[in-house]
């Protein structure tokens, strides 16, 4: 099954679709572009906070703009993947934009799918956001939240965890401390995990992704058998490796 398949994405309805969590958020946006590119949709990457510079390969249309004006996308063709942002810094990262600016640019229609990276994390597997994140368009109709289930057996450290401290907090837990499928549960469940500031009318899917072995499935399956006993609002749940483009398990509330 196709990622915009799993994620109920029907080809004739606009989406703005934001990304949050850590371990494989970029490389699950961009995977999901191209699918919708060969689809003939107008895809436009962007975010609210930064990412790095993607690789040319990765789009057909760079905008580096500060006038933030929609005549900016009046040309755009279909079957193409526009990358947005206001400038590029020293590091090589793209700096996103104001999120009013989305929720125009998104109701507007001048795109058929908007595919905003919400919140950083520093390439570790897992996170916990700040006070600030995740900065979300008020009018997202989905949220995917990605996990690398990658971090499990590691130690809740800077190294693993992109903010330790809050994510400690979070799951009542200690610096230090292994980190195991219960507290992936309730990162995903808090008020203040994975899914902060997610509006009651958008649409939740959770992605565990880095599922390279036999154990790491059943490490996912376990984390989706606590999250269906919780009666947490997800719409569905995937497992599976965005990388190679392999979902081996889905769950979705409406089987």
């Amino acid at each position: 099954m196709k990622l915009f398949e799993a994620l109920d994405i029907d080809s004739q309805i606009k989406e703005l679709i934001c990304f949050v969590g850590a371990g494989g958020k970029t490389t699950t946006m961009f995977k999901l572009a191209r699918e919708l590119k060969k689809l003939g949709c107008k895809v436009l990457v962007t975010t609210t906070t930064a990412i790095f510079k993607p690789a040319e390969e990765e789009y057909d249309n760079l905008i580096i703009t500060n006038s933030l004006n929609l005549k900016d996308f009046g040309n755009i063709n279909k079957g193409t993947v526009t990358v947005l942002g206001r400038e590029i810094s020293e590091e090589n990262k793209l700096l996103g934009l104001n999120r009013i600016f989305i929720e125009k640019l998104y109701n507007s229609r001048l795109f058929d799918y908007i595919l905003v990276e919400a919140d950083g994390s520093k390439r570790k597997p897992i996170k916990a956001p700040a006070s600030y994140e995740p900065v979300l368009p008020c009018n997202a109709t989905k949220v995917v939240g990605v996990i690398g289930l990658d971090c499990i057996g590691r130690r809740i450290e800077d190294d693993s965890v992109h903010r330790p401290e809050i994510f400690c907090q979070i799951t009542d837990s200690n610096i230090g401390e292994i980190i195991d499928e219960e507290k992936i549960f309730k990162i995903v469940v808090s008020d203040n995990g994975l899914f902060k500031n997610t509006t009651q009318y958008c649409a939740r899917y959770l992605i565990l992704n880095k599922c390279d072995t036999d154990r790491e499935k059943r490490y996912g399956i376990n984390i989706v058998k606590k999250i269906i006993s919780s009666k947490y609002p997800l719409s569905k749940i995937l497992i599976g490796q965005m990388r190679d483009g392999e979902i081996t398990y889905i769950w979705s509330d409406k089987i």
